[in-house]
């Protein structure tokens, strides 16, 4: 049985979350100290139009971040399970990694993260929270079918890089393994199949902040 939360320590995870935002948003948060996939690649050979392709995608990408950072952090806050919260400050550091990546990887395709990453934070934390107040099975149910729908989506991204943008391909590469495993991990623990009205409800919101991104 897994004991309320009480005041304190919800406003204590509130603020730790604050910290997080203000960090994933404007700075550059810490993560688990993993090498850059990208740090051996050539990253000076493709075209102007090939990097104009690539930095729309790596926008995205980062967005995406910046979206994965916000669910963790408000299922950390609403989540009772201590040793879920574990796993999830756990992956939470690997998507730092993977925020890390794509912030180096944008300054060096010369472009500028989404304008709208506050929004795209805010509302991704209010899902995230919410999903962990209705309990761990539906805690890591949303967590695996968010990896699931981020690895699908991955996919894609790397059919539609440029051919020699090896650089965001290797990053994408390991982002991809990294959230399979985190999907691997949820389901091992006990995550619920989500219904499938909410599935689609996430595969729409998904589409609606990968279109704006692409461009803002």
């Amino acid at each position: 049985m897994r004991l309320p939360i009480s005041a304190t320590e919800f406003c204590d995870r509130l603020i730790v979350g604050a910290d997080q935002a203000l960090r994933t948003i404007f700075t550059d948060p810490a993560g688990s100290g993993r090498t850059n996939p990208s740090a051996s690649v050539n990253t000076d050979t493709i075209s102007d139009a090939e990097r104009r392709q690539a930095a729309r995608l790596m926008r995205v990408n980062h967005s995406g971040e910046v979206c994965a950072q916000a669910l963790y952090q408000g299922q950390a806050a609403t989540s009772r399970n201590p040793e879920l919260r574990i796993q999830l400050q756990h992956a939470s550091d690997e998507e730092n990694d993977h925020l890390r990546w794509c912030a180096t990887r944008l300054e060096q395709l010369h472009t500028n993260k989404s304008l709208l990453n506050p929004l795209w934070y805010a509302g991704s934390f209010v899902l995230g929270a919410t999903a962990g107040a209705l309990g761990d099975k539906w805690n890591l149910g949303f967590l695996a079918e968010t990896e699931r729908q981020v690895v699908a989506h991955l996919d894609d991204h790397l059919a539609r890089l440029p051919e020699s943008d090896d650089a965001s391909r290797a990053i994408l590469i390991q982002m991809k393994h990294d959230e399979a495993k985190h999907a691997t991990d949820a389901v091992t623990h006990g995550a619920a199949r989500l219904p499938a009205p909410v599935r689609s409800l996430m595969r729409m919101g998904s589409r609606l902040m990968t279109r704006t991104a692409y461009w803002i």
